[in-house]
This record gives C-alpha cells, structure tokens and sequence, in this order.
C-alpha cells in the first residue's frame, strides 16, 4: 500500500480554500487505512486526543472514537452537559483548559460560526472542525467525496445535486466547496424558505426534476422540529415536493447514486424501501467515516 504524503501538525476547519491536491492526500490515506489488514495500528502511541463537544452527535463523535483508538491514542470524551459551560464558563476556557491538562489534538463540535477560527489563532495543539453552527462540516463532506471516488473511480466531471435544507446545511457548504475543488459540477435544490441566497454565486438551484439528472444525488436531513417554525407544513408535503420516492428514483440514470449524510428521517427525505436499495450508498458513507477521521487526526498529529 502506497502512503500518501501528509502535512503536519494542521488544523482541519474546514474545506473552503483547500486545495484538490491537499483532498485528494487525505482520500488517499483513507484509502490506506481502509485496507489496512490491522484493526488497530498504534502510529499514534502516546498522543491524547479530546474530544470537545459542544452540540451532540453521537454519531461523528463515536465514529472520531474508533478512528482515535485504531491509530493508538488516548482518547477523552468531553460532553459540554456534563461540564462547567453549563455554569457559565466560556467554550474557549473549556478548550484552554483542555489544552493546559497536556492534550495533543482537539476535535471540536460546536453551534457559534466563527469561533474556531478564532480559537485556532490561539489554541497552540491542531484543532479539528465536527461541525460548527451551519458553517462547515469537513469530515462529513470528505467520507461523502471518498465514497463517490470509491464507486466512480473520480471526482472530475460529476454532477452532484445536493436536495434540501440548503440555508441549514453545514454539510452542503462543506460538499460545496469540496466538491467544485476536486472538479465535480454542484447544483443545489431546495424549498424557496431552505435556499442560501449567499450560496447561488457558487451554484445555481435547479428543479427536484433537474436534481434528479444527475450522478450523485444527495438528500439533506430536515429537522423536523422546523414544522413548528413554519418552514416546512408538514413531513408528508415535504416528502411530496423534495423527498426521494420510489418514483422520483426509477428517474434517476442507472449509473446514478442516492447519498444522504444521515441519519435519516425515513419516507421524509428518502423513502423507506430505498434506503437500502442497490442506489442507495448511505451504509457505505458511514462506513467510510473512520478511515476519513483515522486519515485527518493523523494529519493533525503527523511528525
């Protein structure tokens, strides 16, 4: 297996600006470390990674858990319910305080924008972005490229539509951004109330119809709980007008596939009996998310 060639001691805050070159290093050493014949490696022995999170997922937070201890490093979970940020103190004390116990790396989820980066210019260990507020979510984005690069063998000339609460979507904006580096022609579909105007320089919005003719298909979660704010009447019209059905499926190319970040509000955004169907890549893009997190901690920590 070939290694691929790795920065050192970076911060990943996100995807905007970052190089094909710089994406394509951390695909490749996914890559490695998906084929890696060993469950864990140890290549980090000694290093004490925190995990700082301050909105939930148990999902990004589990799967950076098994990425960490498949390199060998110690891990610390860090739960912001449990913590003095209910008391009042502030997000950058709690990571300054983390950083002073001897830490050698941060992963960070959190709701305000901006705020890594400005801890960044201050925080001397590597801090990884989980997710922050409706900005950007790098890993997601980078399990979502290696898994369309893993059934298409390339990035270059796709088209990625990506169907959804778009002004919401951190993971559209980190697509976005990834995406149109690596080449892929990005379109975005969403309710008029869910667009980000903000975004329409980059990307035009197209038709569900439209959507639908492209390679990739990417369905967005919709909160739920944006029923009660009046932004979506209800699941049913939703899934009507946006969602992926059976029919709105038989549409797509053969060659097409059906991505979703998850986890999935089943017969709202995808239906039911698709989730696992053939075009469906939804199980495998979780799949892909340890090797994607192995590959950017070891970036973080790399000597």
């Amino acid at each position: 297996m070939v290694e691929a060639k790795l920065g050192t001691g970076q911060h990943l805050l996100g995807l905007r600006g970052m190089s094909a070159e710089e994406i394509t290093s951390i695909l490749d050493r996914a890559a490695y470390w998906e084929n890696y014949p060993e469950k864990v490696a140890k290549v980090l022995n000694g290093k004490f990674v925190a995990n700082l999170f301050f909105e939930n997922s148990t999902r990004t937070r589990t799967s950076f858990e098994i990425a960490e201890k498949r390199l060998g490093t110690e891990v610390i979970n860090f739960s912001a319910a449990e913590s003095s940020v209910q008391k009042g103190e502030s997000i950058y004390d709690t990571v300054r305080t983390v950083e002073s116990m001897g830490i050698d790396a941060a992963v960070i989820r959190l709701k305000p924008i901006g705020l890594l980066a400005e801890m960044a210019n201050k925080i001397k260990v590597p801090l990884i972005n989980a997710g922050d507020g409706n900005n950007e979510h790098p890993t997601q984005a980078l399990l979502d490229l290696y898994t369309m690069r893993k059934h298409f063998g390339h990035i270059k000339g796709l088209t990625v539509s990506i169907v959804g609460d778009i002004q919401h979507s951190r993971v559209a904006r980190s697509n976005l951004w990834a995406l149109q580096a690596m080449g892929a022609q990005v379109r975005l579909c969403a309710p008029e109330n869910m667009r980000a105007k903000e975004l329409e320089a980059f990307a035009p919005y197209v038709t569900i119809e439209e959507a639908l003719r492209s390679d990739v298909v990417m369905m967005l979660r919709v909160q739920l709980e944006r029923h009660d704010q009046g932004m979506i009447r209800s699941a049913e019209e939703y899934r009507a007008q946006y969602g992926m059905t059976v029919e709105r499926a038989a549409k797509m190319a053969p060659h097409a596939i059906i991505m979703h970040p998850a986890p999935v509000n089943r017969n709202v955004e995808i239906d039911d009996e698709l989730v696992e169907h053939p075009k469906s890549h939804i199980f495998a893009q979780m799949s892909h998310g340890v090797p994607i997190r192995m590959a950017v901690v070891e970036r973080a920590l790399h000597n």
